[in-house]
């Protein structure tokens, strides 16, 4: 590729964490929109590859675990495009003998890079969405005024999501998890009676979703309930986790991939917020809202609470009730459906 001549193939090193790659589809399309005739491919760990399947701005997607997997992984592009601002993910492109090698010049890898951007000041402390975008634009490509950040679940991940959901047309979505650490979670008998009255409200069933590793707080949850609920901790993959949250009517959910995906998806949803700095990583749509109390402490960004985790015993039922039914007539206000 020389100086004058657009790249004919361009790797794409996804986020690691689910949340960040539903951050990261508008870059990724942006990247498309600049360059329309080059194949572009995504690489990205196990965990999040699926979503990026569901792109169709995207020619291919790759799946890579070890540090060797995402150098084999990029070996025979021109261009790659370094989403996470880690060390280890330049020296993978270098490594893999990749002509151009674009991103953030941090964590000391400026030598590594062939094209720097650095953090604008002015989107710091805003959305992850913004950060890949200032990041395109400062190695020097064009970014979309509009940020698309849509999902649409392909059919077939419906489909399975629908053997999962059988029995009713209508299903509420519970996210009492959070893989960063206990701090985000929200309280489980709280989870419990929240379910219980939306699902009267709307008359809905439930249906939890998380890992596998959080099944026994799901039980918890289930078992505190009096409506119909379907526990499906651990029993989904990714792209039937899309599938489940594309089914929903509503979502209530910690800060965490699935809100993220579920907003991508444009699911009405109310997110608790704790530890975390809602201004990097609420969700990013206008069918959300955003429930949180403003402690001294918070946001401290700690797995673990020290002291009394004030920040998610604060937030009531009420509140998320409260936050639910406003952004549902608003839904019935705006749409006329619900």
């Amino acid at each position: 590729m020389t100086s004058a001549s657009p790249p004919g193939r361009i790797i794409v090193r996804a986020p690691n964490w689910l949340g960040d790659a539903a951050l990261s589809l508008c870059a990724v399309r942006d990247v498309r929109k600049n360059f329309p005739e080059a194949r572009i491919e995504v690489v990205a760990r196990p965990w999040v590859a699926d979503l990026y399947r569901a792109v169709r701005e995207i020619d291919g997607v790759r799946e890579a675990s070890r540090f060797t997997d995402f150098v084999a992984a990029a070996r025979g592009f021109d261009v790659a495009i370094l989403l996470p601002n880690s060390f280890g993910s330049a020296l993978q492109v270098v490594m893999a003998r990749v002509p151009e090698r674009w991103g953030y010049a941090g964590d000391g890898r400026r030598p590594l890079l062939t094209r720097k951007a650095s953090v604008p000041p002015g989107v710091r402390s805003e959305n992850e969405t913004f950060r890949y975008r200032a990041l395109l634009a400062g190695v020097g490509l064009r970014v979309s005024g509009a940020l698309n950040l849509r999902l649409r679940c392909p059919d077939e991940w419906k489909a399975r999501a629908a053997v999962l959901l059988a029995g009713n047309e209508r299903w509420i979505g519970l996210n009492p998890g959070a893989s960063f650490g206990c701090a985000k979670r929200w309280l489980p008998e709280r989870y419990a009676e929240v379910g219980d009255a939306l699902a009267a409200r709307l008359s809905a069933s439930v249906a939890i979703v998380g890992s596998a590793a959080e099944r026994s707080l799901g039980e918890s949850i289930a078992e505190r309930m009096s409506v119909e609920t379907r526990l499906l901790c651990g029993r989904t993959d990714l792209a039937e986790l899309v599938g489940v949250l594309s089914s929903l009517c509503f979502f209530v959910t910690n800060d965490s991939g699935p809100m993220h995906v579920a907003a991508a998806l444009d699911v009405p949803l109310v997110a608790i917020f704790g530890p975390t700095d809602w201004r990097e990583t609420a969700p990013f749509s206008q069918r959300s809202r955003l429930v949180r109390e403003p402690v001294e402490c918070a946001p401290c960004k700690l797995r673990r609470c020290p002291i009394d985790h004030r920040c998610m015993k604060s937030v009531s039922v009420e509140r998320v009730l409260g936050a639910a039914d406003s952004l549902l007539s608003e839904i019935v206000r705006m749409e006329g459906v619900m």
